[in-house]
């Protein structure tokens, strides 16, 4: 079994959405050959808990505006530390970096196939390991912004 058309279309627009919201990361998988419960994953982070709800807000205002679907199931929205968006065909993650590496939920689905995603998504990965690395030289700069 394969990802559907649909799925693939949802996984384009949410994967869109989200490079839109600056989204590090992102990468989708077809799991249908693994799970019964849904088509695709869509993975996503950001550098912190406003931006994680600012891209799923995005994603659902887009796959609603432009597909007709809503979420059956939204989760993690206090926190804004890990979000899952289920429309049943696919399943959207949009996590805190510190999360994403956390859980790593790359090695759980890497024997599954990658969705193809569209050019801005793809541009999007590494951006995380870019954004920490940055965060990192600016933590060692005095705040006169002389370096130790």
């Amino acid at each position: 079994m394969t990802a559907t058309d649909r799925s693939i279309e949802l996984i384009s627009t949410a994967a869109q959405a989200a490079a839109d919201k600056l989204a590090h990361d992102i990468i989708a998988y077809d799991v249908s050959d693994v799970l019964s419960i849904t088509d695709a994953f869509l993975l996503a982070s950001a550098p912190n808990d406003r931006q994680v709800k600012s891209i799923v807000d995005e994603i659902e205002e887009r796959l609603s505006k432009e597909l007709g679907v809503k979420p059956v199931r939204r989760e993690g929205d206090r926190e804004a530390r890990w979000i899952l968006l289920d429309y049943v065909d696919i399943v959207v993650h949009v996590q805190h970096s510190e999360e994403r590496v956390f859980y790593a939920l790359e090695r759980l689905w890497k024997d599954c196939p990658e969705l193809e995603l569209p050019a801005d998504a793809q541009a999007t990965r590494g951006k995380a390991e870019e954004h920490a690395k940055l965060a990192a030289a600016e933590e060692e700069a005095e705040p006169d912004g002389e370096w130790r």
